[in-house]
């Protein structure tokens, strides 16, 4: 369905603005009153502003190529607020898209919009299973870059029909003033901007308060001598985004506190412990696993894309180079350092280094065991690396096919959550910072000849990486929302 071209932009820009302002306080309180999270082709419109919501209309519109806009999606979310929708995660584009496509097949003959979307949501309609049985506590042991945006992402999802939430941080024992530097630490950060919410600290009951969640902050030197159950946490969920264990053994002293019950490592895991890409082999959790692993960022952005290259084209051998932003693992100026290379200054140098990325590819795709090889060059920048994709494939193609191919796979499969898709001609590193996919196809730069095909692949390195442990924690704990469209894995 086209809409008729605009003549007065500004007007149109208004109208917009006016329709979205409109929607901010309906998804609010399906989100905080009734637990059901609304969405845009897996982007959550929940706390979000009014330009965040139009971009994300936009987007739709530029890789989608339709004609969606908030003209479309206001009148159909006004219709789910109709319906007594509870603990579902619903995506209002797609539902708008189908609408639209119906209007367009059925002309003056389609029904109305509150009758579609009365019947496409009827599953959901009046449906309040709780998504999970018993209330799961979770915990972060470490408050680093990766635990506190952890926090951030579980802070945000809680909502009043929630049933799990973030109940304590873990940090070693410091000095005076050591809650309101981690406090301040977790409201600002340089890199992906404030904390979108308020923090109180209550010195007095070691505490940090964000939007209303009360989360202790427990001071211990090693996790086994925590008794969880002293502060009121029972059965936790440790999430250990410190790296010190990485093995089976170091890992199992988190169960030898008491009140803990399972525990993620948010690095890859050494020995027999189950490396976890989510939405390629979580098939492999079990509700019998106590301690499971996230793999790293780099695997959680390459092997979604290397394993639907594979099933479509066949790879016969690659190379995987990983340009990768610095970390809190190197050092600021020319320092010691057990590895090599990587005792010089992070700020002023390109550091070669190796990964372990690609091979690690193998425990999530078994098809390319022997097929691939990596390295990793560390660049001057604090957040989001790129990983370049050399391969051969067992077919001729081109850029084209492979590209549409990738589009189609980020907006229509089952990994829309970790694969995205750009065709923006100037993008650069920081366009992605809080990117919630695990990689993002830069399409603009894929190169294809014959058989030989390079691909480019943006990730940010820490948030989008924390939504791939998210959606692992999720799981492990067993909370299964219902979604729309049926056969979506369900956005975070």
């Amino acid at each position: 369905m086209e809409r008729p071209s605009v003549v007065d932009y500004f007007g149109d820009w208004k109208q917009r603005e006016a329709l979205v302002q409109e929607m901010i306080p309906v998804i609010g309180r399906l989100f905080s009153q009734r637990n059901v999270g609304i969405y845009i082709y897996g982007r959550p419109l929940h706390n979000r502003s009014v330009t965040f919501i139009m971009k994300s209309h936009r987007f739709v519109r530029q890789v989608e190529r339709n004609e969606m806009s908030e003209f479309e999606t206001h009148p159909v979310l006004l219709a789910m607020a109709k319906l007594d929708l509870w603990h579902a995660q619903i995506d209002l584009g797609k539902l708008t898209v189908r609408y639209m496509e119906h209007q367009d097949e059925n002309g003056g003959n389609s029904i109305s919009v509150d009758e579609f979307v009365k019947n496409e949501l009827t599953y959901l309609d009046g449906v309040k299973e709780k998504p999970i049985e018993k209330s799961q506590d979770i915990v972060l042991y470490g408050f680093g870059r990766i635990g506190r945006l952890m926090a951030r992402l579980l802070i945000e999802r809680t909502s009043t029909g929630e049933v799990m939430r973030l109940k304590a941080v873990v940090v070693r024992p410091s000095g005076p003033g050591d809650l309101e530097k981690r406090a301040g630490l977790f409201t600002a950060d340089s890199v992906h901007g404030a904390f979108q919410g308020t923090l109180r600290v209550d010195e007095e009951n070691n505490c940090l308060i964000a939007n209303g969640n009360v989360v202790k902050v427990i001071y211990a030197n090693s996790p086994e001598e925590i008794d969880y159950t002293k502060y009121g946490i029972d059965d936790a969920l440790i999430i250990d985004n410190t790296g010190k264990w990485r093995d089976e053994e170091g890992l199992g002293l988190h169960l030898k506190g008491k009140g803990a019950s399972k525990v993620i490592l948010t690095a890859p895991g050494k020995g027999n412990l189950k490396n976890i890409v989510y939405g390629i082999n979580d098939d492999q959790m079990s509700p019998d696993d106590k301690i499971i692993t996230a793999a790293s960022c780099t695997t959680n952005a390459i092997a979604p894309v290397l394993k639907v290259v594979n099933d479509q084209f066949g790879i016969e051998h690659g190379h995987v180079e990983t340009v990768h932003a610095y970390t809190n693992d190197q050092n600021l100026i020319d320092n010691y350092h057990k590895g090599s290379r990587r005792g010089r200054s992070a700020a002023l140098n390109m550091v070669l280094t190796e990964t372990g990325a690609a091979k690690a590819v193998v425990k999530a795709v078994p098809e390319l065991e022997g097929k691939l090889t990596g390295n990793a060059v560390r660049v001057p920048i604090p957040n989001v690396s790129m990983a370049i994709m050399n391969l051969s494939l067992s077919q001729a193609t081109s850029k084209d096919e492979v590209n549409e191919f990738l589009r189609d796979i980020a907006l229509h499969s089952q990994l829309q959550n970790q694969i995205s898709y750009t065709q923006s001609p100037d993008a650069v590193s920081s366009d992605f910072v809080g990117t919630r996919e695990a990689g993002i196809v830069d399409s603009n730069a894929t190169i294809v000849q014959d058989n030989h095909c390079v691909l480019y692949l943006w990730y940010d390195n820490e948030f989008g990486y924390c939504c791939q442990v998210a959606r692992m924690v999720y799981k492990m704990a067993g909370l299964k929302f219902q979604v729309y469209p049926q056969d979506d894995q369900g956005p975070l």
